[in-house]
């Protein structure tokens, strides 16, 4: 071990927070998700899995209805180690699909619904699906890129009780389609009668392929074993939600993201918790939905904090069940009045959530212990703290990978028991990304001296302004503790006295009444001189599925 991983380690374990374990907690073991399922359908037959709306469906019902599934797919001819691809929204038979799909043996491809047809065929392509579940209003979306021999539709209104236990976002009551060369997915269980099969399953059996957002060319598929499911979910529930015992967890996130397979699917199964399942983010629904389930945890997006206290029935909604609630910064960033604000309506404090990325399944990090005075938040706007029991990052010089010292930024390698196994079917894009055992991540950041990681943002994103640094990330976090920004994405120009000029374009808040001076005079005032933007005023952004900037849009509009 190296100097500097030495004393790495030893920042780490001077750090630690003292009511945290040292290792993620296991309740059965190291064993496959599906024995997890399995478990709780034993234990708890009739408790809640998931509540959709007003619907439960219980432990038993999962199992059971994911039994049927991976029936008919093994019917089908589907096989240990074949592909099926899952293009659904946020409902429970995204979690009876992918389960299903994993006690078959298979491989499950998660696509986004929000895609084209062109974006679509790369998906069912590259992976080899040969079987697709999709809901029915994505129907033609798949037909124009091609589709595998057997097609699954199904409904979101399938869930639905007659009577909602609170609000419904628009469309979700929609009627049943079942288009020609198609099986309705829940009519074809229903009347499935052969046993599930058996296969081998183990720690090292891979689950799902998880394709990257595609920043540099198309989306590449992450090879992830149930072991990298099963440790992402048994950090996730030991140090995210801490405190939250059995309550109902929420989940909006989508889950074809990493992100909300995370919190929607693998935390609640691991943990034998129940999740309050939502289609899509709705400030209202969501605080109905605390209210009527008890919901203990919730993670947010720091705009999605907002909403809640802007909205007219936060201080009429009893928040008392809440223990947990973490966000991620991505337009709208965690910061002090925020957190006080959102600490007064509820009794929690808001933690930065975690760092990561697909190919890691994105939970490498957490940040319990580090709020005390907001000793998070006054470090610097991309606080993202201490990795996971088993993770461990370097900080190295992008050319050669020598490490750097702490306080330096540099490229962010890891290492983790959820890194990705390989880049499917890109043996060459496998060994430029792992080829030492570690991930080359292109992120940057560096290691305070606490041990804690900050994020920095993509190299490729990095601009030299007088041959100094700036990250647009960091510009953009800045700029959304202004009061009258709603979000923000910062680009570089080329200059000929300076040699990048950053740019950001600014979408206000509806009402406000600044100008682009006042900006700019703000941002001399918060900002070191080589930092501070031009602005330019815009009504929207780029946005991608997973709420982030979409740069290389913005680029063309300078």
């Amino acid at each position: 071990m190296s100097d500097i991983a030495s004393a790495y380690a030893r920042l780490i374990e001077a750090n630690w927070p003292a009511q945290l374990p040292r290792e993620p907690f296991y309740p059965i073991g190291k064993v496959p998700l599906t024995a997890y399922l399995r478990h709780w359908a034993k234990l708890k037959p009739e408790a809640p899995a998931i509540l959709f709306y007003g619907t439960e469906i219980s432990w038993r019902t999962l199992d059971h209805l994911s039994d049927l599934l991976a029936a008919l797919l093994a019917r089908e001819g589907v096989k240990p180690g074949d592909r099926v691809a899952v293009c659904l929204p946020n409902c429970p038979q995204y979690t009876i699909s992918y389960l299903g799909i994993l006690k078959a043996g298979g491989i499950v491809v998660p696509i986004n619904p929000l895609v084209k047809a062109l974006e679509f065929a790369h998906y069912l392509h590259d992976s080899g699906a040969s079987v697709l579940i999709v809901q029915d209003r994505l129907f033609e979306t798949a037909a124009a890129a091609g589709l595998p021999a057997c097609v699954l539709v199904t409904s979101l209104s399938d869930f639905l009780p007659p009577t909602p236990a609170y609000a419904i976002p628009p469309g979700l009551d929609a009627p049943r389609l079942v288009p020609v060369g198609t099986r309705d997915l829940l009519q074809t269980l229903h009347a499935e009668t052969a046993r599930p099969p058996n296969p081998a399953l183990d720690w090292d059996s891979i689950a799902a392929l998880n394709y990257t957002g595609g920043t540099t060319g198309l989306p590449k598929g992450c090879v992830h074993t149930h072991g990298d499911k099963v440790y992402t979910a048994a950090c996730g529930n030991t140090f995210l939600t801490i405190g939250s015992g059995d309550a109902p967890m929420l989940n909006f996130l989508p889950m074809f993201w990493i992100a909300g397979e995370d919190g929607g699917l693998l935390m609640p199964v691991v943990s034998g918790r129940a999740i309050v399942l939502m289609t899509r983010w709705d400030p209202g629904a969501t605080l109905a939905a605390i209210a009527h389930y008890r919901v203990s945890t919730v993670h947010l997006l720091a705009d999605s904090a907002v909403d809640i206290l802007n909205h007219p029935e936060a201080r009429r909604t009893d928040l008392s069940s809440l223990r947990d609630v973490t966000v991620s910064s991505l337009m709208k960033v965690l910061d002090p009045e925020l957190r006080r604000h959102f600490r007064a309506l509820t009794g929690c404090t808001l933690r930065e959530a975690a760092y990561g990325m697909t190919e890691t399944n994105t939970m490498d990090t957490f940040t319990y212990g580090f709020q005390n005075n907001d000793r998070d938040l006054a470090a610097d706007p991309v606080f993202v703290g201490l990795p996971m029991p088993g993770t461990v990052f370097r900080i190295t010089e992008f050319e050669t990978g020598a490490d750097l010292p702490f306080g330096e930024a540099g490229e962010i390698r890891i290492h983790s028991p959820s890194l990705l196994k390989s880049y499917w079917n890109k043996p060459e894009a496998s060994a430029e990304a792992l080829g030492d055992g570690w991930l080359h991540s292109g992120d940057i950041g560096r290691i305070d001296e606490w041990g804690c990681l900050h994020y920095l943002g993509r190299r490729k994103e990095m601009l030299k302004v007088n041959g100094m640094s700036v990250f647009p990330t960091e510009i953009e976090m800045l700029l959304a503790r202004h009061p009258a920004i709603a979000a923000s994405g910062v680009v570089g120009r080329t200059d000929a006295k300076r040699g990048e000029v950053p740019v950001a374009f600014v979408r206000l808040i509806t009402g406000a009444r600044a100008n682009a001076d006042d900006i700019t005079a703000w941002c001399r005032e918060n900002m070191a001189t080589y930092k501070v933007p031009e602005i330019r005023l815009v009504d929207t952004l780029p946005m991608t599925a997973t709420g982030k900037v979409k740069r290389a849009d913005l680029a063309k509009l300078l």
